[in-house]
């Protein structure tokens, strides 16, 4: 069975087209998993709207716990990292990890800058190597294939690989690094843009996002079922 970890950070709780406000990027997400689990109802999928609810940020507190060895953590700094630690078992259960974002301001929303920084957590998804210095960061999610599709809208046009705007979008590129960070290394990545251009510039780009997800979902799933294919590992060293 393959285990889904579904993210919406939208601050729009509605379905753009639907509802008033409503986010596009919810429209990805939601269309990737419910194709998904229409072709695959017995996998596990666990969903974090943390749009509506977002993660804490880290303090003080947090960061003495993480970096306290845990036979030397004291109660408190246990408790103080009880909801990281229930974030980071839901990212390690997963198979696929799917993330639904907006692009604001040139880059994520703080929702899920607090959940990235929850998430990279030494001796859970990161270790340190001393003997491989300069580089001594050891990313502990590479122990199995693990794929991360992140599903984004763009107010603007021209934000994505090689467009005017590209150079001024920090959203995919950071978690991407982020990710690749703790050893996922399998992303794919599918865009909505012109939401403030609206009109054929909006309408063309959801219905290639819309057909992009479909056929992401056509693939993931034939690369799980069969993941020492070639074509599987063709994937695999080309994101989508």
């Amino acid at each position: 069975m393959t285990h889904l970890l579904h993210l919406d950070a939208s601050a729009r709780p509605g379905f753009a087209g639907k509802d008033e406000h409503g986010s596009h990027s919810r429209n990805l997400t939601h269309r990737f998993v419910s194709q998904w689990a229409a072709r695959r109802a017995q996998d596990g999928i666990v969903y974090r709207d943390i749009g509506q609810n977002p993660p804490s940020f880290i303090s003080h507190d947090w960061i003495a716990s993480s970096f306290t060895p845990e036979e030397r953590r004291e109660p408190w700094m246990t408790e103080t990292l009880a909801e990281s630690d229930q974030l980071v078992d839901e990212l390690i259960a997963a198979d696929v990890l799917v993330i639904g974002t907006p692009l604001y301001n040139f880059g994520m929303p703080a929702a899920l800058k607090a959940w990235i920084d929850l998430i990279v957590r030494p001796g859970r998804t990161v270790a340190v190597d001393e003997t491989k210095l300069p580089e001594p960061y050891v990313p502990l999610l590479a122990d199995r294939p693990r794929h991360a599709v992140i599903l984004s809208a763009r107010g603007g046009i021209g934000f994505g690989p090689g467009g005017e705007m590209a150079h001024m979008n920090h959203l995919e590129p950071n978690l991407v690094t982020a990710l690749n960070f703790i050893g996922i290394t399998r992303i794919h990545q599918i865009a909505i843009e012109g939401q403030e251009t609206g009109g054929d510039v909006l309408a063309a780009s959801v219905e290639q996002a819309l057909c992009a997800v479909d056929a992401l979902v056509a693939a993931l799933q034939a690369a799980v079922d069969n993941p020492a294919s070639k074509s599987d590992r063709q994937r695999q060293a080309e994101p989508v």
